[in-house]
């Protein structure tokens, strides 16, 4: 295992991770058109799903080799972890109705963990490149299914996925009762900087969250609001 200095947000070796997702981003959405030809779209659904397990597969036997595997801290009840499964089977089966939990959740949650990493392992540690590399695959397989697949997120389907989001939390109470973990950050706040130190003290940051979450999910579909609403208005 390589030795590496302890992860520090806002520093060089977070803007080459930054600078490295949105590379990669950029390049799928060059690459949309050659991979929409012929069989590539399935095999590239393949590619992506199998990337993601891989991750999720490593991740958890890096747990075990080192000790540190417990209900608490290590089961797969992260929101991230959640709709990395959730992604998988959709690119698996290509099953159209997850895509928009896996649009708005899936980049939401993605998005807020590379911005605001709860890390403690800096480049080059497994822990850091399987991070970033995970959460950037979740990314892409939500980008994939809109610029390859001609997939698209509706209004209705925004507060579909807001509400499954607060369905899931419920079973995510739960398993923090039973183990203390503090899965989805809805027990208390992370030890380290997050988004949620300026959303106010326990409990009421929920709320908060609730309504930080329902503004992104609007702007991820703010985009695709304005080209209908251009279309009505145009005809086109």
């Amino acid at each position: 295992m390589f030795d590496s200095p302890d992860f520090v947000a806002f520093t060089p070796q977070h803007f080459a991770a930054l600078g490295g997702c949105v590379l990669i981003v950029g390049l799928l959405y060059l690459l949309r058109r050659p991979l929409q030809q012929g069989s590539r779209p399935r095999y590239m659904r393949w590619f992506l799903a199998s990337m993601l397990i891989l991750c999720e597969v490593s991740l958890n036997v890096w747990y075990v080799s080192e000790g540190i595997f417990q209900a608490k801290d290590t089961l797969p009840f992260e929101l991230c972890s959640v709709t990395l499964y959730v992604a998988v089977i959709m690119l698996l089966t290509g099953n159209r109705r997850l895509f928009p939990f896996v649009y708005f959740a899936g980049i939401g949650g993605a998005l807020q963990a590379i911005l605001t990493p709860v890390l403690g392992y800096g480049f080059p540690h497994y822990r850091y490149l399987e991070f970033f590399i995970g959460h950037l695959l979740i990314i892409l397989s939500a980008l994939y299914m809109v610029w390859v697949e001609g997939l698209r997120p509706t209004l209705g389907s925004l507060f579909a996925a807001f509400g499954w989001l607060n369905v899931l939390l419920v079973p995510v109470w739960i398993v923090n009762r039973l183990t203390g973990g503090n899965y989805m950050f809805i027990s208390r706040k992370p030890d380290t900087a997050s988004l949620l130190d300026i959303l106010g003290p326990y409990p009421w940051y929920l709320l908060s969250l609730e309504g930080v979450a329902l503004l992104l999910f609007a702007l991820l579909y703010l985009p695709f609001g304005l080209r209908s609403v251009k279309r009505a208005k145009t005809g086109h």
